[in-house]
C-alpha cells in the first residue's frame, strides 16, 4: 500500500476538503486524511483545520462510519459503541504506521 492509498489526493495534487456540519450548527472545513475498511464497513478520518486552513495543532482527527449512496453521495454517521471505535482506531494506527515505515524506505 502506498501513501497514495492512505492519504488520497485529488487529481491537482492537493488535498482533498470538506465541510463537516456540527449538532450545534457551526460548519468545520477538514482535510480528508484517509477512507479504509474494517469487517465490511467504510470509515473516513478527517483532520480539522484552524482559521488559516492549516491542520490543527493539536493532532485532532474526527473517524466516522463511511457510506455512499447508489448515486454516489457521500454520507457520515457516528460511531456509537466503544467497541467499534477501538476496532477503528486500532486500523487507523496501523495505517498511520506503515504510512511513517513507507517514508522512511
Amino acid at each position: 500500500m502506498d501513501n497514495s492509498d492512505i492519504f488520497p489526493m485529488d487529481e491537482a495534487d492537493d488535498d482533498v476538503m470538506v465541510t463537516v456540519f456540527m449538532d450545534d450548527g457551526s460548519e468545520v472545513p477538514c482535510e480528508i486524511l484517509t477512507i479504509f475498511t474494517v469487517q465490511t464497513q467504510d470509515y473516513i478520518v478527517l483532520q480539522p483545520l484552524d482559521e488559516d486552513g492549516e491542520p490543527n495543532a493539536e493532532g485532532t482527527v474526527y473517524i466516522y462510519r463511511y457510506n455512499e449512496d447508489e448515486d454516489g453521495n457521500p454520507s457520515l454517521e457516528n460511531i456509537l459503541s466503544d467497541e467499534e471505535y477501538e476496532l477503528v482506531e486500532e486500523r487507523f494506527d496501523e495505517l498511520l504506521d506503515e504510512a511513517a515505515f513507507e517514508e522512511i524506505r
